[in-house]
């Protein structure tokens, strides 16, 4: 099922628990785009703070998230 297709379902309160199963598929995929998101920031030197304002949270929790999971990626002044 594609995306549009997994947010039309998820929508749908006729069936609930494929309506359910649609938005855990959906979560999984958007935290997915978010990894890939966050980690091309990085690459493209943008910081923790500006990432973090694109998301809507403090540079600590976006930090907490990712942090670890994006040590490999070289930083540079501007993306501490």
């Amino acid at each position: 099922m594609d995306a549009v297709q997994l947010a039309a379902t998820a929508s749908d309160t006729s069936a609930p628990v494929e309506g359910l199963r649609a938005v855990s598929s959906l979560r999984t995929l958007v935290d997915t785009l978010e990894l890939l998101q966050v980690e091309q920031a990085l690459r493209a030197g943008e910081s923790w703070s500006s990432i973090a304002a694109a998301l809507g949270v403090t540079r600590q929790a976006v930090h907490k998230k990712y942090g670890k999971r994006l040590r490999h990626i070289g930083t540079t002044e501007k993306g501490q």
